[in-house]
C-alpha cells in the first residue's frame, strides 16, 4: 500500500453527535420533527443531499434549500471547532502511517472550509498531503467521484490504496472506487448489515494495525 485516504466526521473526529444536534435544532426551526435517531439516516451523506432529503420528507416553505444548507454548516462548524475531539486511536493510526511513509489524504463530505479548520484545530497538517471535499464533486458518497479524485491527486492507483470509513455510503463509495476498504462504524450502526461490504471491520481505530493491510 502507497496511501491511506480517511474520512472525517466519525472517523478522525467524533462530531456525529455534534452534527445530530445541529441537524435537529436547525431542521427542527423548520419545523421539521428531526430526532437523533432519525439522523443516522442521512450519516454520511453530502449537506446538500441531507437538506433535500428531509426537505423531500418534511417540506418547508422557507428558508430554501440554499439558505438551508448555510444555516446547517454554520450551526455544525460552530459545534464542531468548538467541542470536537479526536476518536480513539486517531492520531496513533496517523502517526503510524506517516512514519511508514504512506501518503495520507482525506476525502470528506464536509466542506473544505470545514475540514481545513479542523486539520488546524488538531494541528494534523503536516501529515495530509490531500484534503479534498465532496462539495467539488457533481455528487456526494456513496458515489466513488471524491475518492477518485483524491486517488488522482495523490498520484496512486485504486489498489496502492485503503480507505477507513465510518458510514455505509463511504464504504461504498471507497469500495466502487477500487480502494480496500476499513470500516470503523459508530457502535449506535455496527449491527448494520451494509457494513459486510467493507474488506475489514473494526469497533474502533485502536484496534488498526499495519498488518491488516499488510504493510
Amino acid at each position: 500500500m502507497r496511501a491511506a485516504i480517511f474520512d472525517m466526521d466519525g472517523l478522525l473526529i467524533d462530531s456525529e453527535p455534534l452534527w445530530r444536534e445541529a441537524e435537529v435544532a436547525v431542521f427542527g426551526s423548520f419545523g421539521v420533527p428531526l430526532t437523533e435517531e432519525m439522523c443516522h439516516q442521512t450519516t454520511g451523506m453530502r449537506h446538500d443531499a441531507v437538506v433535500r432529503y428531509w426537505h423531500a420528507r418534511h417540506p418547508w416553505d422557507q428558508p430554501d434549500h440554499e439558505q438551508a444548507t448555510a444555516l446547517l454548516l454554520d450551526a455544525a462548524e460552530d459545534l464542531i471547532i468548538g467541542r470536537g475531539t479526536l476518536m480513539a486511536g486517531a492520531q496513533e493510526t496517523i502517526d503510524t502511517l506517516h512514519a511508514r511513509g504512506l501518503k495520507l489524504a482525506i476525502a470528506s463530505s464536509s466542506p473544505l472550509r470545514l475540514i481545513e479548520a479542523v486539520v488546524n484545530k488538531f494541528a494534523l497538517g503536516s501529515y495530509f498531503t490531500v484534503l479534498h471535499s465532496a462539495d467539488n464533486e457533481i455528487a456526494g458518497k456513496p458515489d466513488p467521484a471524491v475518492y477518485q479524485t483524491t486517488m488522482s491527486l495523490l498520484g496512486v492507483r485504486p489498489q496502492d490504496c485503503f480507505a477507513l470509513e465510518d458510514s455505509v455510503s463511504g464504504v461504498r463509495a471507497a469500495r466502487a472506487a477500487g480502494a480496500l476498504v476499513i470500516a470503523v462504524p459508530d457502535s449506535a450502526a455496527a449491527d448494520r448489515p451494509e457494513f459486510a461490504e467493507a474488506h475489514i471491520v473494526l469497533s474502533s481505530l485502536t484496534e488498526f494495525s499495519v498488518d491488516l493491510i499488510g504493510a
